[in-house]
């Protein structure tokens, strides 16, 4: 409806054509869904495209966003063996100061 190609709505809507499936769609299944006008099809198809595009730079930007996490998670993860490892050091070494005298 945004394309202004309301006159398909009902066709897409009782092949029950969804966001995914809309997705796979190319110019010979939108014509068998009716869309006999050329210009029609054309102007689905880059818009789908542009779709897709949009689609893939969220992907590779939700993936970005996991690995910076998972560093971060790496991160602060060895920051607290170091501080582990310190303080069972100093507990050590008391101990060690305590025997000693």
């Amino acid at each position: 409806m945004s394309l202004n190609l309301e006159q398909y709505v009902s066709e897409f809507s009782a092949q029950n054509i969804n966001g995914e499936h809309l997705l796979q769609l190319d110019g010979s299944k939108l014509k068998a869904l009716g869309m006999t006008s050329s210009q029609d099809r054309a102007i689905v198809k880059r818009k789908l495209k542009e779709m897709k595009t949009s689609l893939e730079k969220a992907r590779k930007a939700q993936e970005k966003m996991e690995k910076q996490r998972e560093k971060l998670r790496k991160k602060e993860q060895e920051q607290l063996q170091r501080r582990s490892r310190k303080t069972d050091k100093c507990s050590s070494d008391a101990t060690e100061g305590t025997n000693e005298q």
